[in-house]
């Protein structure tokens, strides 16, 4: 089967043409797959050269990330990705959680049509690339997907973003956890309880799926700690 392609479901809803935003997304997902783990240093001549941009546009877009929190800027020296912050990871899925039961509630009490088949939909995806490990950046960008398209069928499109933007240090924990065995099978069984009980008018069930499914990486943060020091501060 071929491999599903995510061309044509902006989950980031970045301008094509816009140079800065490019450029943060593309660096972006770098850190946050661990492509560029925690204390890589990164070079601004080297990436002004990689990207073909000049200094300005790099300069606003590592701004953005320091911003962020996934890289920190010495000015006139070098630019370094930030390790993990275990504090700041508690303080986005404190947020996430908050909003995302209230989110899930709103959806099991309205129905919105046409949302449970495009929920199951995103899911028949990730089960496609569940059982490859070279897929797991696939399945991490539909898993986002998946939530993004929860905040956007409440109307809150908005707080999905400030959620993505608050998540880096989670996400990269996540990367750390996803190849834990049973950890990919377990997304998709949370996922799938959290669209059968908005499907099913369920407020208190969606809640408690959303619950069940966000709280999972940060029980395992310890022993990931434990596992890759270097990665955390």
């Amino acid at each position: 089967m071929p491999n599903p392609t995510l061309s044509g479901l902006a989950i980031h809803d970045a301008p094509t043409g816009n140079t800065v935003q490019r450029i943060y997304d593309s660096l972006r997902q770098r850190i946050i797959t661990l492509e560029l783990p925690p204390g890589s240093t990164l070079s601004r001549t080297e990436l002004t050269d990689e990207y073909g941009v000049s200094q300005t546009p790099l300069r606003e877009a590592l701004q953005k990330l320091a911003q962020d929190g996934l890289v920190m800027i010495r000015p006139q020296s070098r630019t370094i990705v930030s390790r993990i912050d275990t504090e700041q990871l508690r303080e986005a899925q404190f947020l996430r959680l908050a909003l995302e039961t209230e989110v899930s509630r709103r959806l099991a009490s309205s129905r919105p049509e046409g949302l449970g088949s495009r929920l199951q939909s995103i899911i028949r995806m990730q089960q496609a690339v569940a059982d490859d490990p070279s897929q797991y950046r696939i399945f991490q960008e539909l898993d986002e997907l998946f939530h993004q398209t929860l905040f956007i069928a409440v109307g809150q499109p908005e707080l999905n973003r400030l959620v993505r933007e608050r998540s880096g240090h989670m996400e990269r924990v996540r990367q750390l956890h996803l190849p834990e065995a049973g950890k990919i099978a377990k997304i998709l069984e949370c996922h799938g309880a959290i669209a059968d009980a908005i499907e099913a008018g369920d407020p208190d069930a969606a809640m408690s799926a959303v619950r069940n499914h966000l709280s999972r990486t940060v029980t395992q943060v310890e022993a990931l700690c434990k596992k890759h020091p270097d990665y955390f501060t």
